[in-house]
Order: C-alpha cells, then sequence, then structure tokens
C-alpha cells in the first residue's frame, strides 16, 4: 500500500466563493479504478491562532457560525491570502479578531478536517508576547474576546457553544506544548 493511486483525471463538478468541488479518476496499484469527489483548498490553507495573554490564558471569540446556526466561541482564525507568509497572515487574523498583534509566532502543527474528501490544511499557531493593536477586519459585527484558562479546558469543551474541533484540537495541542516543549 505504499504506491499512491494514480491521478487519470480530474473534473470541475461546482464552483462557488467558497468551495470548488472537483471529481478525481484514480487508479490504483492493483489495477482498480474509481472516481471520488473532494473538496478543494486554497493551496495555501487557513490559520488558526492560539493567543496567550499568559501561560495559562487564552483569548477565544465568539462569533455566528452560520452552519450551526449560533454563536460558537472558538479560536480566531483565518485564511491565508495568495501573497502572504503564514505567519504574517496570522498576526494580520489576530489584530483584525482580537485587537492584539504578536511579537513571538510559531507554528505548532498543520491540521486537516476531513482528509478523506477535502484538501484543506489549518496551520496552527501559537501567539504569545501579545500587545494591543487593532487592524479593521471583514466580519459583519464585531466579535466578542473571552479570555479562558487552559487549566479550565474540560469546562470550555464541555459546553454547547464550543464545538469547532480545530480549537478544540489547537488548545490540547497548546496545553501538551506548554507542559512539555
Amino acid at each position: 500500500m505504499s504506491q499512491k493511486p494514480e491521478i487519470l483525471q480530474t473534473q470541475t463538478l461546482a464552483r462557488t466563493a467558497l468551495f470548488h468541488i472537483e471529481q478525481v479518476g484514480l487508479r490504483f496499484a492493483n489495477g482498480v479504478e474509481t472516481r471520488f469527489e473532494r473538496l478543494r483548498g486554497a493551496p495555501q490553507g487557513a490559520v488558526l491562532i492560539v493567543p496567550l495573554l499568559d501561560d495559562d490564558t487564552v483569548l477565544l471569540i465568539r462569533e455566528y457560525c452560520v452552519g450551526t446556526e449560533r454563536y460558537e466561541l472558538a479560536l480566531p482564525k483565518g485564511r491565508i491570502e495568495a501573497d502572504e507568509a503564514l505567519l504574517e497572515a496570522a498576526n494580520r487574523e489576530l489584530m483584525e479578531e482580537v485587537s492584539y498583534a504578536s511579537r513571538r509566532l510559531q507554528l505548532l502543527n498543520s491540521l486537516s478536517l476531513a482528509p478523506g474528501y477535502s484538501s484543506h490544511f489549518t496551520h496552527v499557531v501559537l501567539a504569545r508576547d501579545l500587545y494591543p493593536q487593532q487592524r479593521p477586519g471583514d466580519e459583519p459585527e464585531p466579535l466578542e474576546v473571552v479570555s479562558w484558562k487552559l487549566t479550565e479546558l474540560n469546562a470550555l469543551i464541555a459546553r454547547e457553544d464550543c464545538s469547532e474541533a480545530r480549537s478544540i484540537a489547537a488548545l490540547f495541542l497548546t496545553r501538551e506544548y506548554l507542559a512539555h516543549g
């Protein structure tokens, strides 16, 4: 199983401002040919920022999420623009969403959400040594910034309004990194 399947063809099935759906024809090493559909992500991906005021206090945002039709508590995040470096994007999103910038940005990990049908990656960035710095963003309403203790992470994930898997994974990665990094 170490030989990757051969891509025979790709065809765009639909494209919107947010989604690009492709059909991909594959031939596996055993000769089996099949088709899959995938969501094609932007090649640069997105950033998800873990802004730390100190080693136990993280800044979260509460924003309306149309997918769940409710306000969710999560980490700040956003796409990386085509001409933007990953850490620059993280600092920009931080300024736009929580009104802070960071002097110490560090890539912790890159996560995929559903690799079976999506090529999208979210890059988890730890932001420390924060200072107040606001930049206008593209949000339709002001975001509420909520501080939370990492020592209270279990209480956070028990909340109904904290269900975003990337944020939860990033918070656990951060807690582990700070404990052992």
